[in-house]
């Protein structure tokens, strides 16, 4: 049993108690058809089904007899995720059994509400089981959770814990798991096999920079996946304060996304060739780290003066972008944990999406609201291209302006993929600052179902040949 659906039980015991799913909209028509004890209970309960709230329903002898959930968008996992915590342990079931893309959700959700991260302490909570719903997909279902718990368990490691050398274990056992190939470049081995910018930010760190790169697949359409992995931050010389510094472990989120994705690629059996690099580096403070002003080369060639050593991520990304530009995929995505404007501008919860491909963008765009994933596109806006211009070099890893700082850092990195090849940049929180309902505080998968949902519909794959 996956650890991911543990709580997601194959069959009903005597003891399990009905579920039922109400909307605020068909709560009258459910009372309606009730017995005269049930509907004044209800009643006066004060019941109205909103969104994540229940109401217990007793039984003749004062036991817990059924209970009814407030859900809003039936279709959306996360109005599930909050039962598990919610309800009193024990084992429920759906009753009527939810058709079956509400069964995924449902099931989906349930999973996402069952998480805890217990590395470093035993679990102090407890949560409700529920039966599989008949409908539901159990190897989509039980695929796509792991992909969120492995994202999740990831972002919240510290640092102490998930260095590069630990990420790149990371990902050597997930390659095991599904019969993929890793290579790893480590230390100086990087300037031989042409890697400057990567080996230039994480060389005066204790633990080395590397590039992770993972394969997968030997036939279809070329699908390159390429996660920013700066396992901590410290802004280099142009230091973070404290404040800014505290949560720098989810910098590797990016890596921790395109982990997970490719997770659930692989387990699904998609029919494509996958590859995976991450640049694992830690951006920390020694007698060699890179310093403001200073010039430095890219995998493509390109110079770039170093306005600020805080904006080390897009240094990089940079030449993994070149790396995987190399083969022509049919599409690059990559995942980071890139900028502060970003999350002013759309807040944790919102993922940043930038594209160079309008079909490409408008497709994500539609599985996102599909899949309950959101995101929200910002422009590649041309116009501010030469804010990143220097004088001394090809281009400035900064603007020379304080406004558009995720666009700055999107057009950055445009420089280092060719047009005719699509290309999605998400610059992504992967942290929820505050525990809602299935989304715990804590490290965060975003947009990952959405990119899922469109990588399957590129590649042509039948939800019905996932079916386990």
């Amino acid at each position: 049993m996956s650890e991911a659906t543990s709580k997601l039980a194959g069959r009903a015991s005597a003891a399990t108690r009905s579920l039922i799913a109400v909307t605020a909209g068909n709560l009258k028509a459910w009372l309606a058809k009730q017995s005269p004890r049930t509907k004044a209970w209800v009643e006066a309960s004060g019941f109205k089904a909103a969104p994540h709230s229940q109401c217990l329903i007793p039984g003749t002898k004062g036991e817990v007899a059924c209970a009814l959930a407030g859900i809003g968008d039936p279709a959306d996992p996360f109005a599930y995720a909050g039962l598990p915590s919610a309800l009193p342990e024990g084992r429920y079931r759906f009753d009527p059994e939810p058709e079956a893309g509400q069964a995924d959700a449902a099931a989906l959700g349930w999973a996402l509400g069952s998480y805890a991260f217990t590395r470093y302490r035993k679990p102090s909570q407890t949560f409700a089981e529920l039966v599989w719903p008949k409908r539901a997909d159990r190897g989509e279902v039980t695929r796509l959770a792991e992909a969120v718990y492995l994202v999740r368990d990831l972002i919240n490691t510290p640092a102490g814990d998930l260095g590069p050398t630990q990420l790149a274990e990371a990902a050597k056992d997930l390659a095991k798991r599904h019969g993929a190939k890793t290579k790893v470049i480590v230390g100086d081995d990087l300037l031989k096999r042409n890697y400057p910018a990567i080996h230039a930010v994480g060389r005066a760190a204790a633990d080395a920079p590397r590039l992770i790169d993972m394969r997968w697949g030997g036939s279809g359409p070329r699908v390159t996946l390429v996660g920013k992995g700066v396992c901590f931050d410290s802004g280099g010389l142009d230091l973070k304060p404290a404040v800014g510094m505290k949560l720098m472990k989810k910098d590797m989120g990016g890596a921790a996304h395109v982990l997970g994705l490719a997770h659930a690629i692989m387990d699904a059996g998609l029919p494509l060739r996958l590859r995976v690099l991450i640049p694992a580096v830690e951006n920390a403070v020694s007698g060699n780290a890179f310093r403001p002003l200073d010039v430095l080369s890219t995998r493509k060639g390109l110079t770039v003066e170093i306005g600020h050593t805080d904006a080390e991520g897009r240094l990089i990304l940079c030449d993994a972008l070149t790396e995987a530009q190399s083969e022509s995929p049919d599409l690059i995505v990559d995942f980071a944990t890139l900028t502060g404007a970003a999350r002013v501008a759309l807040g944790p919860e919102l993922p940043a999406m930038f594209c160079n491909h309008d079909p490409t963008a408008e497709a994500l765009e539609r599985h996102a609201a599909e899949q309950g994933d959101p995101l929200w596109r910002l422009p590649l806006h041309q116009a501010y291209k030469s804010q990143i211009d220097s004088k001394v070099a090809d281009l400035n890893n900064v603007s020379s302006q304080p406004f558009a700082g995720a666009i700055i850092a999107a057009l950055f990195l445009e420089r280092f993929v060719e047009p005719k090849t699509p290309w999605v940049h998400f610059d992504i929180m992967a942290w929820n600052p505050s525990g809602k309902p299935g989304r715990p505080e804590g490290g965060e998968a975003m947009g990952l179902r959405a990119v899922l949902a469109l990588i399957k519909e590129r590649v042509g794959f039948a939800e019905s040949a996932g079916k386990a």
